[in-house]
């Protein structure tokens, strides 16, 4: 583990420039005191917890870890930042408070044990933790000086949303009905009670947003599915009433937050991996525009004073974070290089974005693969993106059926048949884009990282022919022993994909798992593996290298000691040069810079 940060030269090449290049996150202000701010950034070389005086200008450095720092919040007062402490990025831990000065530092509570993060709500006198293991999940309340007591617990998977304004109630997702694709919202009071319900229903997601900012106001911001699309409503559960947003808007639509006099709320428009800011008057139903560029909005909310903060960056453009047109919050070493433009790409109702090198064509190209699989490839800044094109690469990204963003029918579509639907997608912008002359048939690679990197292993077998090389960062490999491993929120979550365990469904997991099929791999294949990951776990990687070992395949491997995700700078340029070398070596391309 290295920081890239304190030896990249001036003159080093545009990629490396644009991974290294300092971020600043979406910033979170104290609801009470709005000029005492937290946000996240690599400036140091490590993504790591930063405080920020807007009233003085003084910025500090909160957290200073090996493996960085990513779960942090403020509370009301912007007295006390709030981080999760986890040991080698295995995302099991415990919260710490440090006081915004930096005076002290504490654990939260000496007696909740390590767990996973299941949600953080900060009021003025308590905390509400939620916390996940093998047993299920638990909300607690922690005052500032007493012992935790719990007020929720059940085996399956749940998660804490958020808090009313006069801290009454509280609202989770939950998955008791065994439905973690589409859980369900609950509202409770600090004894435990239900105090509003919205159950799941088969193909219906439902998320819960922000509580009005008016004191004795109890509605709630959620997000819901109508007609297979995402639409936002104003829940009131002490009442039950759910009124809906009259929009006429193509696609979906979520809540960001309400306006400070809580007649207004500010909304998500995302419409063919494009976003749109718009203000919606609750009482007139007059839907407004806002002036933010075509691209991606990633966050965005309204001040107490009424300004508008969202972070935004298109393909080309690196992220900001801005207040109106201006920057509001900027590193003091520039964004690095511009990137190229993505162009789209349709082929009926699925939909890819190409990013192509100068000159033309036929190029190398890369499939680089989202992950989740409840994601999807939007208009937004990606240097990894540029780093292969750099390199003389065209990428394609596709957002395979499972992707969110295009309604429910088309990422509920997985749903009983994961793995295959998603390959069949990426096969068809395959053919077009070889048919159109972008894409060179003999240099085809698949790449993706978590579900990216199954899909990768699962194509590389399933269709030995049509890859060159395959690139599987953090896979699932082997999907019985990942499943007997991996925390239990993801159990419940295959539980819900598969619809049902391996013990119950073995045949389709063993159907749909790359280790059936290693023995039909043909091209090399690169996998990164990393030793502390609870996500896509070490010991079901390394049954499938050993298979590999066993059949004489020809692969590489690189282990990592950090967990699901790489949040060292220099990590983060080791592992695309890796990729990008081992591309060079088998297809000829450029070695990297």
């Amino acid at each position: 583990m290295h920081d890239e940060k304190d030896h990249l030269p001036p003159e080093a090449a545009p990629w490396r420039r644009r991974l290294a290049a300092p971020r600043l996150g979406f910033p979170r202000w104290a609801r009470d005191h709005p000029d005492r701010l937290v946000y996240g950034s690599n400036e140091s070389g490590t993504w790591e917890v930063y405080a920020w005086d807007r009233s003085t200008g003084v910025r500090r450095q909160v957290t200073d870890r090996p493996g960085g720092t990513t779960l942090f919040a403020i509370d009301p007062g912007g007295g006390r930042i709030w981080w999760f402490d986890d040991t080698g990025g295995d995302e099991r831990g415990r919260w710490m408070i440090e006081s915004f000065d930096g005076s002290s530092r504490t654990r939260a509570s000496r007696s909740l044990g390590p767990a996973y993060h299941a949600g953080l709500v900060l009021a003025r006198r308590f905390a509400l933790i939620g916390s996940s293991d093998d047993d299920g999940t638990t909300i607690s309340l922690l005052p500032r000086d007493g012992a935790p007591r719990s007020l929720y617990r059940h085996r399956r998977h749940a998660m804490l949303e958020t808090l009313d304004r006069e801290e009454r109630f509280f609202a989770i997702r939950h998955s008791e009905d065994g439905n973690a694709m589409h859980m369900g919202l609950r509202v409770l009071d600090l004894d435990g009670r239900t105090r509003g319900e919205l159950p799941s229903e088969p193909g219906v997601a439902l998320r819960a947003g922000a509580w009005s900012p008016l004191a004795g106001d109890y509605r709630l911001l959620i997000t819901r599915d109508v007609l297979g699309t995402l639409r936002p409503a104003v829940w009131t559960p002490l009442t039950g009433a759910v009124d809906g947003l009259d929009l006429d808007l193509p696609g979906e639509v979520s809540c960001l937050g309400w306006y400070p006099d809580a007649r207004s709320v500010l909304l998500l428009h995302g419409y063919r991996a494009r976003t749109e800011l718009f203000r919606y008057d609750l009482q007139s139903g007059a839907c407004v525009r806002l002036d933010v560029p075509t691209g991606t909005v990633t966050d965005a909310r309204v001040r107490t004073d009424g300004a508008l903060c969202y972070e935004w960056s298109d393909s080309r453009t690196p992220p900001g974070v801005y207040s109106g047109s201006r920057l509001l919050l900027s590193p003091e070493e520039g964004p690095g290089p511009d990137g190229v433009p993505y162009r789209d790409l349709w082929l009926d109702d699925l939909h890819a974005f190409v990013a192509e090198p100068p000159g033309p064509g036929p190029h190398p190209t890369v499939f680089l693969i989202h992950g989740g699989p409840i994601a999807h490839h939007a208009d937004a800044f990606n240097p990894r993106v540029q780093a292969w094109v750099d390199h003389g690469f065209a990428v394609a990204l596709v957002n395979y059926r499972g992707s969110d963003g295009y309604g429910g029918a088309w990422r509920d579509a997985i749903i009983g048949n994961p793995g295959f639907g998603e390959l069949e997608d990426i096969g068809a912008v395959r053919d077009l884009l070889v048919k159109e002359g972008t894409a060179d048939p003999a240099r085809l690679l698949l790449v993706g990282h978590s579900w990216g990197g199954y899909l990768a292993l699962l194509g590389a077998g399933l269709e030995p022919d049509r890859w060159s090389l395959a690139i599987a960062d953090a896979p699932v490999a082997d999907y019985e022993a990942a499943y007997a491993d991996e925390m239990d929120a993801l159990k419940m979550l295959d539980n819900a994909l598969f619809g049902g365990s391996p013990e119950e469904l073995p045949e389709l997991y063993r159907e749909r798992s790359p280790l059936t099929y290693v023995e039909r791999v043909k091209v090399p294949l690169l996998i990164l593996a990393a030793a502390n990951d609870p996500r896509c776990p070490i010991r079901q990687i390394e049954n499938y290298l050993t298979r590999l070992e066993e059949l004489g395949k020809p692969h590489e491997v690189l282990r990592l000691d950090f967990g699901h995700g790489a949040h060292v700078t220099g990590d983060v340029i080791r592992k695309v040069e890796t990729q990008i070398g081992f591309a060079a070596r088998h297809l000829g391309t450029p070695e990297p810079r």
